[in-house]
C-alpha cells in the first residue's frame, strides 16, 4: 500500500467515524492489514491538514473541511503566524516560503479557509505557490495575509 492510499484511508475513517487518537488509527490500519506506526500516523495526519476538535462531548480528529469557518480562519492565522516565513508576490501567484515539511500543513488551512481571493494552492516541502483568482491583485492578497500573519 502506497503512503496516498493510507492516507486516503485515513481521510475516509476521518469523515465516516469519531478517531480519537492516532493509536485508534494505528489499529483500524493493522485490522486492514497495513503496517503504519504511530509516528508515520502523525506525520501523515499533519500532512493531511487533521485537526483535533471537541464536538459532541468528545475529541476527535477531523479534516479541515469539515472545520466550521470561524475556526477554519482562526487556525489559518495561527499557521501563518507560526510557519510562515515569507509571502512573495510572483506575477499572479503568491510564494510562500516555510520551514521544511511544513508547507502542506499550510496550504490546507488556506484551502479550508474559503478565502475568495485564493483560488488555490500547490505545496511542496517548504515552499506554497498560490494561485490568485482572476481580477485579484496579488500584491493586496500578499498584504493581506501579512496583516492575518502579524495579527493586526
Amino acid at each position: 500500500m502506497t503512503k496516498n492510499q493510507r492516507q486516503l484511508l485515513i481521510t475516509d475513517w476521518l469523515r465516516e467515524h469519531q478517531v480519537g487518537s492516532q493509536e485508534e488509527l494505528v489499529a483500524r490500519l493493522s485490522l486492514a492489514g497495513i503496517n503504519a506506526t504511530q509516528a508515520t500516523v502523525s506525520r501523515d495526519l499533519l500532512e493531511l491538514g487533521a485537526v483535533k476538535l471537541k464536538r459532541g462531548g468528545s475529541i476527535r480528529y477531523v479534516m479541515p473541511d469539515q472545520v466550521e469557518p470561524g475556526r477554519a480562519a482562526e487556525k489559518l492565522d495561527r499557521l501563518l503566524a507560526e510557519w510562515v516565513e515569507a509571502i512573495i508576490p510572483a506575477g499572479n501567484l503568491l510564494v510562500l516560503k516555510t520551514p521544511p515539511g511544513s508547507a502542506n500543513l499550510v496550504a490546507n488551512a488556506l484551502d479550508a479557509a474559503g478565502l475568495d481571493e485564493v483560488a488555490g494552492t500547490l505545496a511542496g516541502d517548504d515552499t506554497i505557490f498560490v494561485a490568485i483568482a482572476d481580477g485579484t491583485n496579488p500584491y493586496s492578497v500578499a498584504g493581506m495575509l501579512q496583516r492575518r500573519r502579524s495579527g493586526a
